[in-house]
C-alpha cells in the first residue's frame, strides 16, 4: 500500500513538474518576447523620432534658404517690370543694373526709439543714402551716423524718398510722420485718389523704381500742395535682416 502511494506520488510530482516546466517555459518565452518587442518598438520609435527631427531641420533649413532667394529674386523683379514698362512706353532705356545685399540689424540706436537701427554693412558709403526693403516692400534709407550705418526705418521723419502714385505716375516726397508714411509736396492740378497704388519712382538715386510702398487712405489740402497718407502693409517691429539696395 505505502509502495502504491510513493508510486502515485512520484507520478504526481512528475505530472506537475511536467505541467509547470511547460508553463514555466510559456511565461519566460512570452515575457522575453514582450521585452524584445518593447525594445524593438522603442528602438524604432527614437530612430524615427531622430530622423524627423533631422530631416524637418534640413527642411527648415532649406525653405529659409528658399525663402530668402525667392525674396531678392522677388525685389529684383518689381524692379525690372517697371522698368520694363516705362520702356514699352518711352522705347528709349539706359543700361539697368539693380542688385541688393540682406544685412543684419544690430541694436537699437536709442532704447525706446524703434526708428533708428544700426545695421551690420561692409560696404557701407559714407556719402550714400540707400534705400531699404523687407518682405519686397519699402522699409526705410540708411544714413551716415557718426560714420556708421544706421537705418531710418520709414516712419522715421527724417526716412524720405521719392514715390510715384497711380496709373498716373504723379509725383511726391514720402516721409515718416511718427506711425505711418505721408506723401508731401504733390501738385495742385493733380489728382492722387484714396486707393491708388504708390511705388518708389526711382529718381532720387535712393531706391530704384517700382517698389510697392502702399496705397493711399486719405487725400487733403495744404496752401500750396496736397498731400496724402499712405497705408502700408509692412508692419516692421524687431527686424533681423533687410534688403540694402546697393546698384540701382
Amino acid at each position: 500500500m505505502n509502495k502504491i502511494k510513493f508510486i502515485l506520488i512520484i507520478i504526481c510530482l512528475g505530472f506537475i513538474s511536467f505541467y509547470l516546466s511547460d508553463y514555466a517555459r510559456s511565461v519566460v518565452i512570452n515575457s522575453t518576447n514582450f521585452v524584445l518587442s518593447l525594445y524593438q518598438d522603442t528602438r524604432d520609435f527614437i530612430t524615427q523620432t531622430i530622423e524627423e527631427h533631422f530631416n524637418q531641420a534640413d527642411e527648415i533649413k532649406a525653405l529659409r534658404e528658399q525663402n530668402a532667394e525667392l525674396e531678392h529674386s522677388a525685389t529684383l523683379l518689381s524692379a525690372f517690370a517697371y522698368k520694363l514698362d516705362a520702356l514699352l512706353s518711352e522705347q528709349n532705356s539706359t543700361r539697368f543694373n539693380p542688385d541688393v545685399k540682406l544685412v543684419r540689424a544690430l541694436s537699437y540706436m536709442n532704447i525706446g526709439d524703434h526708428d533708428k537701427i544700426w545695421i551690420d554693412f561692409d560696404e557701407f558709403d559714407e556719402d550714400r543714402i540707400y534705400g531699404l526693403i523687407s518682405q519686397g516692400k519699402t522699409a526705410g534709407i540708411v544714413v551716415n551716423k557718426d560714420g556708421n550705418p544706421l537705418a531710418l526705418l520709414q516712419t522715421d521723419p527724417k526716412s524720405t524718398f521719392s514715390v510715384s502714385i497711380g496709373e498716373e505716375h504723379i509725383a511726391g516726397i514720402a516721409m515718416g510722420n511718427g506711425s505711418g508714411i505721408t506723401i508731401k509736396f504733390i501738385a495742385q492740378w493733380l489728382n492722387p485718389k484714396v486707393g491708388d497704388e504708390v511705388y518708389t519712382s526711382g529718381l532720387d538715386g535712393i531706391f530704384f523704381g517700382g517698389v510697392p510702398v502702399g496705397k493711399i487712405s486719405k487725400v487733403y489740402e495744404e496752401e500750396l500742395y496736397k498731400s496724402a497718407i499712405v497705408e502700408t502693409d509692412l508692419k516692421i517691429q524687431v527686424p533681423s535682416y533687410l534688403y540694402i539696395i546697393t546698384n540701382q
